[in-house]
């Protein structure tokens, strides 16, 4: 086989990124060649016809190239990174746990995906979030407990995928029960994934999943090797045991898991001869450049005889197939809007008095963004003044000196008092602060919008959201104006 043809052969299996909302040349050159596709990222979309326009670009190149993109809804959106999502996250959905409402997001979700030209949606995450301090999952998991999540994951997938796009249920084997983030560090998972982490990726696959991705973590009663670079894990747990035959994608190389590691060529390698198909990598690195180092090292790979030529057409066979399911499908469900809000409204816990006066002070203690997420904007400031309040928004990202809560107190003498956050279990100044401000007000009104796994001392008037979309704001400004 000559180089030409295996250089193609592994550009087949290759999903880099890129920047801007124009594709660039080398995009464009090399899925006219057959890259196996693009993922897309909140930094390639303004607008939805933006996008439409760019992924219509892209196909013309090569009807045959996936476009992908990580849209779970709430807390990680790329089509609404502007503004928040419109949909609530699956914490959300798990809370009210009525798989007719996942199954209704889900299809318009898919629509929405659909109309933008999208072709593979790297969710939904099927995690068991068995761990509340796990810095990565939390609310993007249906919940904690595995028959939950299994079944909410089933019907995600299904809906997603009856809208006419893919899905893909991640991370495999399963990162809920990790307390560190894989894209800063290599988690150890202690448990099991026997004991109920599977469950949910086999109701997956028994809904006809279309792909799965990866899991940089290590899973010491399977193997010693990350899993995504584990061919006992992607190999003989994903295809063996679990009798998964579609496309296997791998998590970002560049994450530090990996690139920490091993470092992402020779990761990128491990990860094709351990059974992933579709190597992810753009997040953080997005040039030609690296497309140029991944393809050379599976060349070189193939070349020396760590991988087989036959692995490599299996893996880009596994591509071809999910485009020409993707191609397959014909528009059959419209985008609901008020979906989403319904769905937020429903998810929303009130307890205690919450409403509030027309003037609140709003004090939002934020944290730094996960990489899963980015940033987002959240809170409520925006969505009470949408329903005609006149909030005064105090935005704290560490705990402030006395005085400053003092002032916090002066300003809301005589006036409502709102305390949001995200996650308070996860950061102990945040619970000080609220606690200190609890101390003096009692009559204030927390507003948990992550994983509500820690109530502060003295919070009698308490919201949980279960995720920080756009619409579980708005559903918590509703509750607050008494609406």
């Amino acid at each position: 086989m000559i180089v030409d043809s295996l250089e193609r052969l592994a550009d087949r299996c290759l999903l880099p990124g890129f920047i801007g909302t124009e594709a660039p040349d080398w995009i464009l050159r090399r899925a006219a060649a057959g890259l196996g596709g693009v993922c897309l990222y909140a930094r390639n979309v303004s607008s939805p016809a933006q996008l439409a326009a760019l992924t219509a670009r892209l196909h013309a190149e090569n009807p045959r190239l996936v476009v992908a993109v990580d849209e779970e809804g709430g807390d990680v959106t790329r089509l609404e990174a502007a503004s928040g999502s419109s949909y609530p996250g699956n914490l959300a959905l798990g809370v009210v746990d009525d798989v007719d409402l996942t199954r209704a997001v889900a299809r318009s979700m898919g629509a929405d995906l659909a109309a933008a030209g999208i072709d593979l949606d790297l969710a939904p995450v099927a995690d068991v979030n068995s761990n509340p301090i796990n810095p990565v999952i939390g609310v993007r998991a249906f919940g904690a407990r595995h028959p939950l999540v299994a079944r909410h994951t089933a019907a995600w997938i299904a809906a997603l995928q009856e809208a006419g796009v893919a899905a893909c249920a991640k991370h495999f084997p399963g990162h809920g029960a990790t307390s560190l983030d894989s894209h800063l560090a290599l988690p150890v998972v202690d448990e099991d994934p026997h004991e109920g982490a599977l469950d949910p990726f086999r109701a997956a696959i028994a809904a006809g999943v279309r792909a799965v991705m990866s899991a940089h973590i290590v899973v010491p009663s399977t193997d010693s090797l990350p899993g995504t670079i584990s061919k006992k894990v992607m190999t003989g747990l994903l295809r063996g045991e679990l009798g998964f035959d579609g496309l296997a994608v791998s998590d970002g190389l560049e994450m530090r898991a990996i690139a920490g590691g091993v470092g992402i060529e020779e990761g990128t390698v491990l990860a094709l001869a351990a059974g992933c198909d579709l190597l992810c990598v753009g997040g953080g690195l997005a040039g030609e450049d690296i497309a140029d180092e991944l393809r050379g090292a599976i060349v070189a790979a193939v070349r020396n005889g760590r991988v087989s030529e036959d692995r490599l057409v299996e893996a880009g066979g596994r591509v071809d197939r999910l485009a020409l399911w993707r191609s397959a499908q014909a528009p059959s469900h419209a985008s609901d809007p008020s979906v989403g809000l319904i769905a937020a409204r429903r998810a929303l816990r009130a307890e205690g008095s919450v409403k509030v006066d027309r003037r609140p002070v709003v004090v939002q203690l934020r944290s730094m963004p996960s990489q899963a997420a980015g940033v987002v904007p959240w809170g409520l400031a925006a969505p009470l003044r949408e329903l005609g309040m006149r909030p005064t928004s105090i935005e704290l990202d560490h705990q402030p000196a006395s005085a400053r809560l003092e002032g916090i107190l002066t300003e809301a003498a005589g006036r409502s008092l709102v305390i949001v956050a995200k996650n308070l279990h996860r950061h102990p100044w945040m619970v000080a602060v609220a606690e200190g401000l609890l101390a003096h007000r009692p009559d204030a009104v927390t507003v948990e919008m992550g994983l509500p796994a820690c109530r502060p001392a003295g919070s009698a008037a308490y919201i949980a959201t279960h995720g920080a979309a756009r619409a579980c704001g708005i559903a918590a400004a509703e509750a607050l104006t008494g609406r």
